[in-house]
Formats: structure tokens, C-alpha cells, sequence
């Protein structure tokens, strides 16, 4: 299935509306027209309110007429009272008077709408080609509060920052730090000032050299993982050498909305649409004699045009919270996972290998309400040790849950980590012993993390709704698993998780997920092995049905 064939599926079944307010690009290259065919070619639905007429080619900009301030609230109006939009992405504003009339709107739009939509506001000042938009800095105070993320490039960093009340704080790191300091603090002033998400754009950073580097500072994210709220990134990606880049700041800001109206967290809309310029700069073609537009190439599935994530510690040098394996350093899986029981009972675990299971995982969590004592220590160590035996004695691949420093001490086949153990365990030291490696994402933010670290599987999840254990995120489902499967399955063997059981396992295997991962539909079942047999080998019906004749496990 290629690209264009699989965008098509439209993660919700109606396109989710985006709005665009911007100015016109007679050119075609930037503004309103490379925003509707952004939006378009991500499978929604675009609406614009055009602020500024342009004419315009790949070269220069030659007049600039501002709509009335009529017609602006006009076009605004008429959209809310029949197509209200889930996200909107601003562009140019070509006047103080401008800006005023959209706070009043937003403001409006919050009071009397069911839905509050997602607002990105990317602050243009500046054409490619270097014309100026603006006579004076537009004052965008008014829309305080009422922005959810805020994507400025270098230049309009530096303006933004320069204004007032931000200056002198500016001027201090400027004196005592780096550039990429400087960028770091003032994305952050930027984010405390307005409230919001701030993505500011590295591209046009002169100082940057090989490698082009965004900063992107999160405010609390519902969703995501505490881990992941409240904290800085680095995002980067090799600076891709072209001049086929006009549009590239419309393109990016509008994909954002668009990813957040398939309802996707804005970390992985970040991620996402930073991959899809990056491939559109790559397939980008020239048009007339100036700078050529980005190529509209679909919904990214090239893990190669994804941005590595650094997290930024708080004296803004980039720190590695995951102490780094060397990579492809964990032990490659023997078997398919297969139908991969999660279990934390002893007992049950013995009677699935006995059934033939071949790869398990024993979870046992020490008590969180009160210190565990050293009688719970010993006896969690205890059950981990008799875990790891039984799996030697039945040559499974058994994988221990969270507890790597017992899964080393006691040589177990594997050790599986969230995303929060993930970024505090030794994964050098793991990789030392020889054992494989699986890790939990929620989110293709998570995935990428997850990948970075080059694991012997990801775990997908949580796809339907579960009562195992609290999450932080929503249940992902089928739609947005097909996606993740789409981009890992190809570099990693990759496992869905969450509320998976026998009459939803061909849901699972249509997504085209590596393989499922089971927790009630076997620890809770009245005969767990009979419960794990009928799900084999309805698994390998659905997945591998060559398999199922010779398959090691048929008749136990």
C-alpha cells in the first residue's frame, strides 16, 4: 500500500475542518494556497479567512493590500455559523487592527462554542524573499491566552523577544551564553509570556550547521506523559540542502493543526509535521527562477525523515535522560513475540508455558502506597528468580517487567521498561549482559524515544480501553495503530497492547501490528492456557497461516 493510497483512510470518517487565516500567496507557494493543499493532502477539510492579498512570485513581492476590517470578521462569521473548525492555523496579520479583531473573535469562539478549536499562530513578518509585511512590530499581547502554540523562526524569535518587557532578560544570556542557549531562552520567555506551546524554528539559523534544529518548549499536555509536560526539546533533523523551501514555515504550522484535528497530542503533530516538510524539502521542485515550493508527499511513513528528541535540562545544555546503548546492542528477538502474555501470577505463568507459550512476561509491581520493606524485596526478587527459571526450563523468552537491575543479577532472557523506567535505566548495562530489550510507547512521540534506543520490539498501546493499570493517555485504537504500525513494523517487530482479547484480535491483525500482547484475556480467564491456545492459534490464522501447519506449539 503506498503513501497516497493509505492517507486516503481518513483517521476519523469525516474530515476534521481546519481553518487557515492568512494572507494570499499569488505565487502559490506560501500563505493561504500552501496551507488548503497542506490540509488537503493530510485528509481534512480547509476553510480560509484571507487576511492579505499579495502579488507575488518566486521572486520578489511586489504590492500588498490588507482586507478590510470588514470583510475579515465577514469571512470569520460566516465559517463559525455553518463549519466551526477543530483547528486553526494563522498566518500573516497585516495590521495592529488586524490582530485586535481576531482576539475578539477567538475570545468569542471560546465562550460560545461546545468545542474549543486548537490555535497555532505563526507570527510572519518577513516573505522568503525578504520582503517586509509589516512597517511596525505588531503587538500580538491580545492573543495571550488564546493560543495554544506559537511557531516563530529565528528572525521573528529575535523580534518577538526584543519588545518590551523581554529585553533585558534577553540581553543577559546574550552576554554570558551560546547561541543555542540564547535560543532555548528565548523560546522559553516566549512560552512564559504567552501562555503557551512555543516551537521556534532553527532552518534560517545561520550558526547551525549540519544538523537544523528546532527548540520546543511544552506546557502541561493532557494525554502525554507527565515525563514529557512542562519540559524543553531539542528536535533535529540533517539540514537538508535545497532552495526548494518556499512555504516551509506555512507548511509546517498548518500540518500541525491538521495532525491535532485527526486528534493526535500536539507532541506528536510536532513530530510528524516536522517529518513531512522534511520530506517535502527533499521532493521539492523549482517552479520559476526563484525558490522552488515543498512537495505534498502524504501522511509521513519514512522513519527516516522523523526528528531525533533531546531533552533540554534546565541550565539549557542538552542532557541524555536515557544512558545510551550503542545501537542494534540488544539481543534480536529468537521467535515472533506472537500472542505475548503479561502476567504478575507465578502459577499461571507456569501453566501458559506449559501450553506451549514461547515468549511471556512476568510484571510484579512492589506496593506504591507505603516503602516497600525488605521482606517485599526478597520476595519480589524470589518470584523473579523462579520467573526466569521457568523460562529457561520451557525456552521461552521471557522478559522481565520494569526490575532490569534483577533482571541482570539473575541473567533473564529480557527486560521490558516504560517510558518513565526507560529514561532512568542503565541501557548500557543492559545491553553489556546480552539481554533484549522492549519498550512501552503511547504516542509516535513515545515511539521515536523508544526507537532512538534501537530495542530488540516496541510495544504499541493502549489500544482499547483498559482496567490493568491507570494511563495518562487515551486509548489509541485501531485507526492511529495502523499508522504507528505503518512507520515501526518495517525497522522493528512491533506489539499492540490494551484491552486485547479474542474477539478483537482480527481488528489487531488487519492494522498489520507484528503481533498482540495479552493481559486479562488470559490472567483472568477461568482455564488460562486453554484461554492463551484459542489465542495463538487464532493468531496464527490470522497472521501466519503457514505457520500454524508446522507450528512447534500445534497439539500441546
Amino acid at each position: 500500500m503506498n503513501s497516497s493510497t493509505f492517507v486516503s483512510e481518513s483517521i476519523t470518517q469525516t474530515p476534521p475542518i481546519v481553518w487557515t487565516i492568512a494572507g494570499s500567496d499569488s505565487g502559490g507557494g506560501a500563505g493561504i494556497q500552501a496551507d488548503l493543499l497542506t490540509i488537503q493532502d493530510l485528509s481534512c477539510h480547509g476553510c480560509s479567512v484571507i487576511t492579505t492579498l499579495t502579488a507575488q512570485n518566486s521572486v520578489s513581492v511586489s504590492f500588498v493590500e490588507t482586507v478590510s476590517e470588514s470583510m475579515l470578521l465577514a469571512q470569520f462569521s460566516s465559517l463559525l455559523v455553518d463549519l466551526p473548525p477543530v483547528a486553526i492555523k494563522i498566518g500573516l496579520l497585516a495590521s495592529q487592527a488586524q490582530v485586535d479583531i481576531l482576539a475578539d473573535c477567538l475570545t468569542q469562539m471560546r465562550a460560545t462554542q461546545k468545542i474549543v478549536p486548537f490555535v497555532v499562530l505563526d507570527p510572519v513578518m518577513v516573505a522568503s524573499s525578504g520582503a517586509n509585511f509589516n512597517s511596525i512590530d505588531l503587538d500580538f499581547s491580545p492573543l495571550i491566552g488564546l493560543i495554544d502554540l506559537l511557531t516563530p523562526n529565528q528572525h521573528e524569535l529575535k523580534r518577538l523577544c526584543s519588545q518590551s518587557a523581554l529585553a533585558q532578560d534577553r540581553a543577559d544570556v546574550a552576554n554570558n551564553g551560546s547561541q543555542q542557549q540564547q535560543m532555548i531562552h528565548d523560546t522559553k520567555l516566549l512560552s512564559d509570556t504567552f501562555k503557551c506551546h512555543v516551537l521556534a524554528k532553527g532552518g534560517d539559523a545561520q550558526w547551525q550547521q549540519q544538523q537544523a534544529i528546532d527548540v520546543y518548549v511544552s506546557k502541561s499536555v493532557k494525554g502525554a506523559s507527565l515525563a514529557h509536560s512542562n519540559a524543553v526539546f531539542m528536535l533535529s533533523s540533517p539540514r537538508i540542502a535545497t532552495t526548494n523551501n518556499h512555504g516551509s514555515g506555512c507548511t509546517l504550522s498548518s500540518a500541525i493543526a491538521c495532525f491535532i484535528a485527526h486528534e493526535f497530542v500536539i507532541h506528536d503533530a510536532i513530530v510528524l509535521a516536522k517529518a513531512y516538510v522534511n520530506k517535502g524539502l527533499t521532493l521539492g521542485v523549482r517552479l520559476g527562477q526563484g525558490p522552488g515550493v515543498l512537495a505534498r508527499t502524504g501522511w509521513p511513513d519514512d522513519l527516516g525523515m522523523m526528528p531525533s528528541i533531546k531533552l533540554v535540562s534546565s541550565d539549557y545544555r542538552t542532557q541524555d535522560r536515557l544512558k545510551q546503548a550503542p545501537l542494534n546492542s540488544f539481543k534480536a528477538l529468537h521467535l515472533p513475540l506472537g500472542v505475548y502474555p503479561v502476567l504478575d501470577d507465578l502459577g499461571i505463568l507456569k501453566n501458559v508455558l506449559k501450553a506451549g507459550c514461547k515468549t511471556v512476561q512476568y510484571r510484579a509491581k512492589l506496593a506504591t502506597n507505603t516503602d516497600a520493606d525488605n521482606r517485599q524485596r526478597l520476595t519480589l526478587e524470589a518470584n523473579i528468580i523462579e520467573a526466569i527459571k521457568l523460562g529457561r526450563e520451557y525456552h521461552a523468552q521471557l522478559f522481565i517487567n520494569d526490575h532490569w537491575q534483577l533482571a541482570i543479577k539473575h541473567g533473564a532472557f529480557g527486560v521490558h521498561l516504560g517510558q518513565e523506567d526507560m529514561a532512568i535505566a542503565d541501557l548500557t548495562a543492559i545491553a553489556a549482559t546480552g539481554m533484549a530489550l522492549g519498550l512501552s510507547s503511547h504516542s509516535y512521540f513515545e515511539a521515536l524515544l523508544a526507537h532512538q534506543c534501537s530495542p530488540s520490539y516496541i510495544a504499541l498501546g493502549h489500544i482499547f480501553a483498559t482496567t490493568t493499570k491507570r494511563m495518562p493517555s487515551a486509548p489509541q485504537g485501531l485507526s492511529k495503530l495502523k499508522r504507528y504500525a505503518s512507520l515501526f513494523a518495517r525497522h522493528y517487530p512491533t506489539v499492540a497492547i490494551g484491552g486485547i482479547n479474542l474477539n478483537n484480535l482480527e481488528q489487531i491483525a488487519d492494522t498489520g501490528v507484528g503481533d498482540a500482547a495479552v493481559v486479562r484475556a488470559v490472567a483472568m480467564a477461568d482455564d488460562p492456557a486453554k484461554a492463551y491456545r484459542a489465542l495463538h492459534h487464532k493468531w496464527l490464522q490470522l497472521t501466519r497461516p503457514l505457520a500454524k501447519a508446522c507450528s512447534p506449539q500445534e497439539g500441546v
